[in-house]
């Protein structure tokens, strides 16, 4: 039989969920406080069924971050499978993070589409998924939901729920709300020139694309989330009054040292490989007790090396096993080296 899952929340995320475990061969439900979104995902082939399963293995939560507590909580109560979320704000997660069968997570990915008719299989392709264990997570919870979202050839990075908060507010709150007054910049100023709009080039609709994204799920991330998206929208404010001071100066040598280094950074962001050649798996011995894994992914995150695969291999006798690691090969000397620091010494071998 086919292993079970369940998707609470049947919106362009959850049904993109679905989608991609149908693709792989799960059996999935799904659940939704508006049942035409549950109908129209069986119609869709996203669903299987509509309902809560209680057999299911895994239960994905995707709604809109203002009850995805209440919606892990009950997932939690019905089910005695791994429960994980794509919830956009972890911290207020920290106390059901308790639940050694619960991992938060947070795909980093979307489209301007709405609802589950904008649902795709590969939408996490190539796309960050970001998984937040701590010190209560039960590793054979993490790896089962590392293993599946890889498996939709996510990129998955571990990361503490505070950590990640702060992080998304930098790389995606803020820049929603900057794109949107950019937006509404432009929209204002072309009541007076009404050619301003036609004149939008590549530059302008690249920057703005995401403000044609959903307004509705803003508000409960704004709420959730407001100090790490205060400080940024703090921050962006006293860089943007210095950009204004260095063109008004005309300091042309300091304007051209920024914009240098912008370009350097954005040419610098990862990429992912996936060829075997360019790959190596690291072996860890650990105990086999909560918080292992956890402690070694995060600091792998923090190390800035992407973990491809993750497996635990349990020892016979004993409370030692082995948890190994798939990344590329170019990092995984400095994995080991890091993890040794740690004192977690590791193997290395090459693959492909």
């Amino acid at each position: 039989m086919p292993a079970r899952a369940q998707v609470v929340g049947v919106g362009l995320i959850g049904g993109s969920i679905a989608l991609a475990l149908r693709a792989h061969g799960w059996h999935v439900t799904g659940y939704d406080l508006n049942e035409a979104n549950a109908e129209a995902g069986v119609q869709l082939g996203a669903l299987d069924a509509t309902g809560f399963d209680p057999l299911v293995e895994l239960t994905f939560v995707a709604t809109p971050v203002g009850i995805v507590p209440q919606a892990v909580a009950e997932a939690i109560a019905t089910t005695a499978g791994v429960v994980t979320d794509a919830g956009s704000v972890k911290s207020p997660m920290r106390q059901l993070m308790a639940e050694p069968r619960y991992v938060g997570g947070h795909p980093m990915a979307g489209s301007e589409l709405e609802g589950v008719a904008g649902a795709r299989a590969d939408l996490f392709e190539g796309q960050t998924w970001v998984l937040t264990p701590i010190d209560t997570t039960d590793g054979d919870a993490y790896t089962k939901v590392q293993s599946v979202v890889s498996g939709f050839g996510a990129d998955v990075v571990a990361l503490d729920p505070a950590a990640h908060d702060r992080m998304v507010a930098v790389v995606s709150h803020v820049p929603h709300l900057t794109a949107a007054t950019l937006m509404r910049l432009a929209d204002t100023r072309s009541d007076e020139h009404r050619a301003l709009l036609r004149l939008a080039a590549g530059g302008f609709r690249d920057m703005t694309r995401i403000a044609a994204g959903h307004p509705g799920i803003w508000p409960d991330i704004c709420a959730e989330n407001r100090d790490a998206i205060v400080d940024t929208l703090d921050a962006l404010i006293d860089d943007l009054r210095d950009m204004r001071a260095i063109v008004s100066r005309g300091d042309r040598k300091r304007l051209t040292e920024l914009l240098e280094g912008a370009r350097s950074a954005r040419l610098n962001l990862p990429a992912r490989f996936a060829r075997p050649e360019d790959l190596a798996e690291l072996r860890v011995r650990i105990l086999d007790r909560l918080g292992e894994v956890a402690r070694i992914t995060t600091a792998a995150s923090e190390i800035g090396v992407s973990l491809l695969d993750l497996e635990i291999a349990h020892s016979a006798e004993g409370e030692d096993g082995v948890l190994i690691m798939t990344v590329e090969l170019a990092v995984a000397d400095v994995l080991r080296a890091g993890l040794q620091k740690l004192g977690y010494p590791s193997t290395v071998r090459k693959l492909g």
